[in-house]
């Protein structure tokens, strides 16, 4: 998904000056002036299409999803660190990595929104169960089950075709009786980054340390040292290193 728009740059001035007067920051007359500039910016969002499965959740290093509901699908929160593992681990890819740049120009303000290509974490199904005896047939699991492998005829419990099954545990976990037992195998995360240290650039502030969400980053003997098991290669460090001796880059 490729998608850009233009907004008129006096229309933006107008709604700041407006912002401004609502925050009672501005005096009477203020018009907002916006200089020229380009800022680029990477945020995750899902899609409505999410079957409700909870991999993400499940696999979020940080807790920065909120669990998806029968009425609602999940929801990144404000503390994503844009790791990507959430995107990767979506059997349905309904997780999108969007790429965004803004321009502001001499008129317009340009907004671009790039969805960038994510490699996907192996997802099987190993083996998948219903309990007769817990089933009610309320057939949660056929409206969410995302490849049809899941039928109620009328008057029987849930039958699974597991040829078709993928392990996505989108049943298991819509199901209110806890009638779906699963044992799926999810392969190991796809590294796609590199975190390259600077060590002669880097001042020994110990922001990194302060600020890496799992504890992968020290300051050891002046010299920074990255637990390579435990780094997920978000942009915590990298974006917080005031001197830039912490690069995250695409592989």
């Amino acid at each position: 998904m490729d998608v850009t728009f233009k907004k008129k740059k006096e229309m933006m001035e107008g709604e700041v000056a407006l912002k401004s007067r609502d925050l009672d920051e501005s005096p009477e007359g203020f018009k907002g002036e916006i200089e020229d500039c380009t800022l680029e910016d990477k945020f995750i969002t899902i899609s409505p299409e999410c079957v409700r499965c909870n991999l993400c959740v499940e696999e979020c290093p940080v807790d920065a999803i909120e669990d998806s509901k029968l009425s609602k699908p999940a929801r990144i929160l404000d503390n994503c660190v844009k790791c990507e593992i959430c995107a990767q681990t979506c059997p349905v890819s309904c997780i999108h990595v969007i790429e965004s740049t803004s321009h502001v120009g001499a008129d317009e303000v340009t907004y671009k929104l790039k969805d960038q290509k994510v490699p996907h974490r192996k997802l099987r199904m190993v083996k998948i169960s219903v309990d007769p005896d817990k089933c009610d047939s309320c057939a949660n699991c056929v409206k969410f089950c995302p490849t049809g492998a899941i039928s109620v005829p009328e008057g029987d419990i849930a039958q699974i075709d597991k040829e078709a099954c993928v392990g996505c545990g989108a049943c298991a976990n819509v199901c209110p009786e806890g009638s779906i037992e699963l044992v799926r195998e999810l392969g190991p995360v796809i590294k796609t980054k590199n975190l390259f240290v600077d060590q002669d650039t880097c001042v020994q502030c110990q922001v990194c340390e302060e600020n890496c969400p799992v504890d992968a980053i020290k300051l050891d003997d002046e010299n920074v040292v990255l637990d390579q098991e435990k780094c997920i290669l978000c942009e915590v460090c990298s974006t917080k290193c005031p001197v830039g001796a912490l690069k995250l880059e695409m592989m």
